[in-house]
């Protein structure tokens, strides 16, 4: 059976209401161990001559403090730049010219570099992440030259960007102490004083194989996969890892607020909780697991499709948002926030589309859901998830997420059984457990000019 045919038989079991663990029906994940600590997972899918190879580091922007945040991010431009035995720019010319593509990544708990090229240039890639692992050159034009980049980058993604600089202020408000209270890219005045000695000191600190997970998905085997790792990743010394910075939030029980106030041509409105994550929780605890899944199935009760609760109640009925959704990252490595937001509609003030999902937050609390409007969520929730995995790239991401954050690729193929499990019970528990007013923050972008009554909480 192959890959395509492994989801759709697994789709068709789950939405014909079986509640069958769909990662029986699933290639199976290979895994190996070197003896420098790098892990090595493989999964094959025979669909085309090609495999996904990505090398993933357990290090991303919670793993900074100040003033070096950004600097996860700084040291994935400079592994692009030269090594102690090629030039800058090799190594995506040497990629291109096998027809190959590559890029890399930087996220709160993890950093990636990827390729996706024929199976029989395989070897070429493991070679050139082996080298950049252990021989990369910080050159101090390079850096420079490559610090101009990342400060553009911030402007356009966030200085540039009204709703994203509103998101960066609003999460920085609904974290005391949590390192996922700052930005990937950094803070503009931290990267603006940091110094290519300690890019240089992260990129030796952790970015070493005992931090490093390869992840190959293709029309690979397995052990031959495992025997080129040794190959080229196995003779890379093992470094000592430090420990990372403390990741839970300072205990502040109290509802916090933030308004901003910057030039932008709609208002927004964001309302966020501190929940559990499977990164946070015991994974050995039926009850946490439970809770969590809970949360996944309860986004896409809200948010899941214009049949969900949010598009139907306050788009359609009520006419106050010309917006709103449900967000949730059940595979954060620690505490994460399960946000409410949308845009008011022409002449709707924030203050009633506020009111409306809290009313909507209200009703999940007090009346059990309708098990047709579950069941819905459930269906739509399965079926987004079995198609996003229908790449290889997007199977090589999730593996190399879940071992990255800590959470173990195993726990990600139990999840849709989990979530298929939930009940209407389920939902209400945790929504009078975790939506509550002592974990909730609350954020206002109000286009600046609008409604300068209330000043209180301005940000510049």
């Amino acid at each position: 059976m192959n890959a395509r045919s492994w989801m759709v038989a697994a789709l068709a079991l789950c939405l014909g209401g079986l509640t069958l663990p769909v990662a029986a029906e699933t290639p199976p994940v290979h895994e190996y161990q070197l003896d420098n600590g790098m892990t090595v997972l493989v999964r094959e899918d025979h669909r085309a001559p090609v495999a996904v190879s990505m090398v993933w580091y357990a290090v991303g922007s919670s793993y900074e403090q100040r003033p070096v945040t950004g600097i996860s991010h700084v040291v994935e431009h400079m592994m692009f730049k030269g090594t102690e035995s090629r030039e800058t720019g090799e190594f995506s010319r040497l990629i291109a010219e096998r027809g190959g593509r590559q890029n890399a990544f930087t996220g709160r708990d993890y950093t990636g570099y990827h390729q996706q090229l024929a199976v029989e240039h395989l070897p070429l890639a493991f070679e050139l992440e082996a080298d950049r692992m252990q021989n990369l050159v910080f050159d101090a034009d390079e850096y420079e030259r490559e610090m101009e980049v990342v400060r553009e980058e911030r402007r356009q993604r966030v200085e540039d960007n009204p709703t994203a600089k509103f998101i960066e202020r609003f999460r920085a408000t609904a974290w005391s102490a949590s390192p996922y209270g700052q930005p990937v890219i950094g803070w503009m005045e931290d990267l603006d004083r940091l110094r290519l000695a300690e890019v240089e000191d992260w990129y030796q600190r952790w970015h070493g194989p005992e931090s490093a997970t390869l992840v190959v998905v293709g029309a690979v085997d397995p052990d031959e996969v495992h025997e080129l790792a040794r190959e080229h990743f196995g003779e890379v010394p093992a470094r000592d890892r430090p420990e990372p910075v403390p990741a839970s939030d300072i205990p502040d029980p109290g509802e916090r607020s933030v308004t901003v106030r910057i030039p932008a041509e709609l208002p927004f409105l964001a309302l966020g909780w501190r929940v559990p994550t499977l990164g946070s929780i015991d994974l050995d605890d039926e009850e946490e697991r439970g809770d969590v899944y809970a949360l996944a199935l309860l986004r896409a009760v809200l948010s899941g499709g214009r049949a969900a609760i949010l598009p139907e109640r306050l788009e359609r009925e009520q006419g106050v948002a010309v917006g709103a959704g449900a967000s949730y990252s059940s595979m954060s490595r620690l505490q994460d926030l399960f946000m409410l937001s949308g845009r008011p509609a022409p002449d709707v003030e924030l203050d009633e589309l506020e009111a409306a999902l809290r009313d909507e937050v209200r009703r999940l609390k007090e009346e059990p859901l309708e098990e047709e409007r579950l069941e819905r969520a459930r269906r739509q929730y399965v079926a987004d998830e079995l198609f996003s995995q229908d790449s290889m790239r997007a199977q090589a991401m999730r593996l190399g997420a879940l071992q990255s954050t800590g959470i173990g690729w195993e726990a990600g193929e139990r999840f849709l059984e989990g979530v298929q499990a939930v009940t209407a019970e389920d939902i209400q528990r945790v929504a009078q457990r975790y939506l509550v007013d002592d974990q909730l923050t609350v954020g206002r972008l109000i286009p600046r000019g609008q409604d300068q009554a209330d000043n209180s909480g301005e940000e510049e």
